[in-house]
């Protein structure tokens, strides 16, 4: 019989699996519909013979349950698991155990699982859940990224009130190697000194556990104990992308769950346009998006997926993207995969082409101003369609509103400012720069936001943005980010393909038919094979 300490192993004897050896779970965090784990190293698939093992409180019983799904994780060095939320009166302390070709038994030592099933467990909304180290060549600092203190929405906060605390070990036990003070506050992102032994070498930054604490500078004593967190320092590999010429003109960055239908038309559309690499920041999808992905790498798109699990964090996963794309790229879009960049054209003018996108932002790189471009999005209807057009949203959606409805932003990362203050659709700049709203008749956004219903009611049960109500929920029924008319179940309205519509707009249909469908099958590059 085999004793588990706090590593995996694959079963007793000779029946175990070596691929499951000496995996460490250095987190675990609660979220609202089942439990992430983080493992310090890569499993390799298959993962199908892979458990979940929960304990009841009195360490009586054990329930074995298949895990949900395994991911990549920082960079593919380390694995996400996610496993179903643990039942009534177990603890949240599960662990992993890779099935055996025997079926053995595994026991774990007695007192191990005391110590366990005693740890908390952080829920999602209480927890420092990223960090990482953000170096320019003159100075270094770590961002880190945290729930639960409850800072004011798109306004930056006092750094002096928060500070980082290092630790080799779980934060639980109180052991703290180094206490640093804060530089910058905002949302959930803040910005923190590192220790001076750390500063002189940025390698022993990596992997060290960081939390957060609430400090009082006015009254001695009064700090508040720091974040649960399953935070390590994370060391982002800037060159493994790179281009061989330098850093790419024009980068893109999206959030998405569970959208890889429309990830290629979007992907294509936009490569077309000039964007050269892509950062897909993945919120617990389980559809095909990674295999769409590895299909359109394939064709050289130069596209990084990058797992991020943590619900309801849209503008920290930005200020994270922000952070990774930084040296790669002068100019990093932030679009949904709804959202398509459109250059209206008009006879007798400049007619856009391929690389239009880019031709724009390079006209400004060298800027000594301009941080930013904004441009307008028109929200576009079902279009009287009742299932999802076969040529893709572009062609498919012709009619919208008449008014325009927010923006989008392409910046400049290097120069955001220090907090990395977002709010979706624009960020804050560095002082002495500012943004450009470029005009509509140049360039414009046409958002697919009220698709055929089928597509539109999964609006209803994710918002990924930390600051939007879920529809589900009974407030905020006046918010722009709602379907009009629409309250909080989803219950398609029988007239739902005639909504949304004032102006029948075909102009980039007409100009993807024109520039991108095949001379001899009318297909477009998007609905075939790129096998």
């Amino acid at each position: 019989m085999s004793l588990l300490p706090a590593f995996l192993t694959g079963g007793g004897g000779g029946g175990g699996i070596s691929q499951y050896q000496n995996l460490v779970v250095e987190g675990r965090v609660l979220l609202p519909d089942h439990l992430v784990l983080i493992v310090s190293s890569k499993l390799t698939p298959p993962t199908d013979n892979l458990d979940c093992v929960y304990y009841d409180n009195m360490l009586e019983r054990v329930v074995l349950k298949p895990v949900i799904s395994v991911d990549g994780y920082h960079q593919q060095l380390k694995s996400i698991v996610r496993c179903h939320l643990p039942p009534l009166n177990f603890s949240a302390s599960v662990n992993l155990r890779g099935r055996g070709r025997s079926g053995d038994v595994v026991v774990e030592r007695r007192e191990w699982l005391l110590r366990l099933n005693q740890s908390v467990v952080p829920s999602w909304n209480k927890v420092v859940y990223e960090a990482v180290l953000d170096s320019n060549g003159y100075t270094s600092n770590v961002v880190v990224f945290a729930k639960g203190l409850n800072l004011r929405p798109h306004r930056e906060a006092d750094a002096r009130k928060f500070r980082c605390h290092f630790s080799l070990t779980d934060f639980d036990q109180g052991l703290f190697v180094f206490n640093t003070r804060a530089i910058a506050a905002a949302q959930e992102v803040f910005r923190c000194l590192l220790p001076p032994s750390i500063l002189n070498n940025l390698d022993k930054a990596k992997d060290i556990r960081v939390s957060v604490s609430r400090v009082d500078y006015n009254v001695e004593g009064a700090d508040e104990a720091p974040l649960p967190s399953v935070a390590k320092v994370q060391i982002i590999n800037s060159h493994e992308h790179k281009s061989n010429t330098g850093k790419y003109e024009l980068c893109a960055c999206t959030m998405l769950w569970n959208q890889a239908s429309f990830l290629r038309e979007w992907i294509i559309y936009h490569a077309w346009l000039g964007i050269e690499r892509w950062f897909i920041y993945d919120n617990n999808s389980d559809d095909e998006v990674q295999e769409v992905i590895d299909e359109l790498n394939l064709h050289k798109y130069n596209i990084t997926r990058h797992a991020w699990p943590w619900v309801k964090t849209q503008e920290a996963g930005f200020s994270h993207c922000a952070l990774r794309a930084k040296h790669e790229c002068n100019w990093l879009g932030f679009f949904d995969v709804d959202e398509f960049f459109y250059f209206p054209h008009r006879r007798g003018r400049y007619k856009p082409g391929p690389n239009s996108l880019r031709a724009l932002v390079m006209k400004y790189s060298d800027s000594p101003k301009i941080a930013e471009l904004r441009t307008v999005c028109h929200s576009y209807g079902p279009s009287g369609l009742t299932s999802p057009p076969s040529q893709g949203v572009t062609v498919g959606y012709t009619c919208r509103l008449e008014a325009p409805e927010r923006h989008k932003s392409v910046v400049r990362p290097e120069l955001l400012h220090t907090t990395l203050l977002n709010a979706v659709h624009h960020f804050k700049l560095r002082d002495g720069y500012k943004y450009l709203n470029v005009r509509e008749s140049k360039v414009l956004v046409n958002h697919y936001k009220y698709q055929v219903w089928d597509s539109f009611k999964a609006k209803f049960f994710r918002r990924v943005s930390t600051y939007v109500t879920n529809w589900q929920e009974d407030h905020n029924k006046g918010s722009k980010d709602r379907a009009p008319g629409l309250g909080t179940e989803a219950i398609e309205p029988p007239d739902w393909r005639l909504r949304f519509c004032e102006v029948w707009d075909t102009g980039l249909k007409h100009f993807v038919m024109a520039n991108l469908a095949d001379s001899t099958s009318g297909f477009l590059p998007w609905e075939r094979s790129l096998a």
